[in-house]
């Protein structure tokens, strides 16, 4: 008799609802690799929670409560940069796998394995920034860390469309536009180690943005819609910051999103 399979929403699930920073890197990338050797099943009996759970420490505020960050080369002001990269890898964690959990019974197999590699990359990214902090002195969680990166999962809950124009097409995208001239400044300090970082996560950035214009031009397609014109509303409907130059257009290419979809709207 053999055993049945583990669901893969239950594995997700339960790696969204583990706090501690280094069991969710390891949860995150179990998932992912016992997805790709078929350990998991294809079932979405478990639904997802409403919020992850994150480190019991972590100071959580609202983006406007944040305090500056110095833009010099000071040691705390190089901490801070680190730490702000260390809670967007750690989010994106999340918003990676809630991906897959979430919407991956109507999108199919193909989505659940893009979006669980994308959360085993974020793991590895967050992995690589903690220990670049530690050789600082600092770790994730020395600092306060902003709440709203969260708030655009719990706004785009409900459809997978607005999931995908604003987490991997406009949050993510912005990733591409900032990271270059983040990667030169660190260069300047003579920081090659985090240079090098910086440079491995805007390659696996540009995969993960493709992901999503691959995704949101198949449900456009599906539905008989422009994916620019789409876009644009969904933009318009639940991301309120607003596109502001400059863009990368090249790596914006590169991941599927051609000046078509946010030059008008800039």
């Amino acid at each position: 008799m053999t055993s049945r399979r583990r669901s893969v929403s239950g594995a997700i699930r339960d790696a969204l609802l583990t706090g501690d920073k280094s069991a969710k890197v390891f949860a995150a990338r179990q998932v992912a690799r016992d997805w790709r050797l078929g350990r998991l099943a294809f079932d979405f009996e478990c639904p997802m929670p409403d919020r992850p759970a994150w480190p019991e420490k972590l100071e959580l505020l609202a983006p406007g409560k944040m305090p500056r960050r110095s833009r010099g080369g000071s040691l705390a002001g190089r901490i801070a940069l680190w730490h702000s990269l260390a809670h967007i890898e750690f989010v994106a964690i999340d918003l990676a796998l809630d991906m897959a959990g979430r919407f991956g019974e109507s999108m199919g197999e193909q989505f659940v394995s893009d979006f669980l590699s994308v959360a085993a990359d974020e793991a590895m990214h967050f992995a690589l920034i903690e220990r670049k902090l530690a050789t600082m002195g600092s770790y994730y969680g020395a600092l306060p860390a902003h709440d709203g990166l969260w708030g655009a999962a719990q706004d785009t809950a409900h459809d997978v469309t607005a999931r995908l124009a604003i987490v991997p097409m406009v949050l993510e995208a912005r990733g591409l536009d900032v990271t270059p001239a983040m990667l030169e400044r660190v260069r300047s300090q003579g920081d090659e180690n985090g240079a090098r970082i910086l440079e491995r996560i805007l390659d696996d950035e540009i995969r993960h943005v493709a992901f999503g214009a691959k995704h949101f031009r198949e449900l456009c397609i599906t539905r008989d819609e422009k994916p620019p014109e789409s876009w644009q509303k969904l933009v318009e409907m639940h991301f309120s910051g607003g596109l502001k130059p400059p863009f990368n257009d090249s790596a914006r290419a590169a991941a599927g999103l051609s000046r078509d979809f946010y030059a008008a709207i800039a």
